[in-house]
């Protein structure tokens, strides 16, 4: 399926905050107003979200599209609306009852919650429904606009520094599902490695994927299988830890708390320095995709008619994705490597370095 960049974002900026209680399944979605719009009166539209299975409040995916919506909702002073999913099982019927509340915009976050979105779609013709991750299918309706993000190109410089970085010579990366919203942080990662090796006649080696397999989870929560990932990974000698998935992160650090080795940790989605104060000390970056800007922008278009089924693929040139600062890193990172991240990034933009993922297809 041909795939368009149809709008630029002009950064990935996160706000932390906090998020407010959540609707669980079954329930009537949770109906938050908006404020008053500029002009005093309050917006019949109504802006909606629901979430995959890792919940609001991941620090990262939900969390960020959550922000989004949100945003726009309030500054169009139209009501808020929030389902969380905690199981696979209650995508459809969240999805469903956001429908029979009547909203006009509903964001489904996440690959997982593909179909549900696509089949309700096609049932409500007159509902725009924004699909975060994941492209719809070859026979997606018109009132589905996906939001897809290229972080293959921002990994590739996350994976860059950290070959640069590690001491052992090894780094680890680590997915939640094998879906290819994890794998393409993944494969970037990977792909920047052995770009630092090419470059630099070094022998970096990529634990927990080969481009092909790796380590995963089995899900999107912080638990013991995900610690044990992680440890697994840590065992064989990595400095580096990218845990790709959601609040799965959480796991990794808490592994790399046990190990007591000095191991940096990467961020998915969203700037952990900004999103969890307990990585600072941890974190080397974050592979960033700019959800809370899309997501905002998305239904901001819904809400003034300018709503379109053409897909928005995040890349570093519309800086729809990127890298976060590095924070408590920088005197750790020697000043010439992050200075040739930078040229990477601009040898992406032109062309002059090919970063593959699922989205050239």
């Amino acid at each position: 399926m041909s795939i368009s960049i149809t709008k630029k974002l002009l950064g990935a900026t996160v706000a932390a905050g906090v998020v407010l209680s959540l609707a669980a399944c079954g329930q009537a979605p949770a109906d938050n107003p908006g404020a008053d719009g500029g002009n005093g009166d309050k917006s019949d539209f109504s802006a909606c979200i629901v979430s995959d299975a890792g919940g609001f409040d991941d620090k990262s995916f939900n969390q960020l599209s959550y922000e989004g919506t949100k945003k726009a909702a309030d500054e169009l002073g139209a009501t808020f609306r929030e389902a969380e999913s905690n199981a696979e099982t209650e995508y459809g019927p969240n999805i469903d009852n956001m429908v029979s509340e009547g909203c006009n915009a509903i964001v489904a976050v996440g690959f997982a919650l593909s179909q549900a979105t696509v089949d309700a779609a096609e049932a409500n013709a007159e509902t725009d429904f924004i699909l975060v991750d994941d492209a719809g299918g070859d026979s997606k309706p018109d009132n589905v606009k996906p939001l897809l993000y290229n972080t293959a190109e921002a990994a590739f410089l996350a994976g860059y520094m950290s070959a640069g970085y590690s001491k052992t010579g090894k780094v680890g990366t680590f997915g939640g599902m094998e879906f290819p919203t994890v794998t393409i942080f993944m494969d970037g990662f990977k792909q920047g490695v052995d770009h630092y090796n090419e470059k630099n006649g070094t022998s970096v080696a990529v634990v927990g994927w080969d481009g092909t397999t790796g380590s995963f989870t089995g899900g999107f929560e912080a638990n013991q299988s995900a610690k044990t990932v992680a440890k697994n990974i840590i065992d064989q000698g990595v400095d580096v830890l990218f845990p790709v998935g959601g609040p799965i992160y959480q796991s990794g650090l808490q592994a790399i708390k046990d190990s007591g080795k000095d191991i940096a940790l990467i961020g998915a989605d969203a700037d952990l320095f900004e999103t969890d104060p307990t990585t600072a000390d941890f974190v080397l970056t974050s592979v960033l995709k700019a959800m809370d800007l899309s997501t905002y922008e998305a239904v901001m278009a819904s809400a003034e008619g300018e709503f379109d089924g053409e897909a928005y693929i995040g890349t570093l040139e519309n800086e729809g994705v990127g890298i976060a600062p590095l924070h408590e890193f920088e005197s750790k990172v020697d000043a010439e490597l992050v200075k040739k991240v930078a040229e990477i990034k601009q040898e992406i933009i032109d062309g002059s370095i090919t970063v593959t993922s699922y989205l050239d297809n």
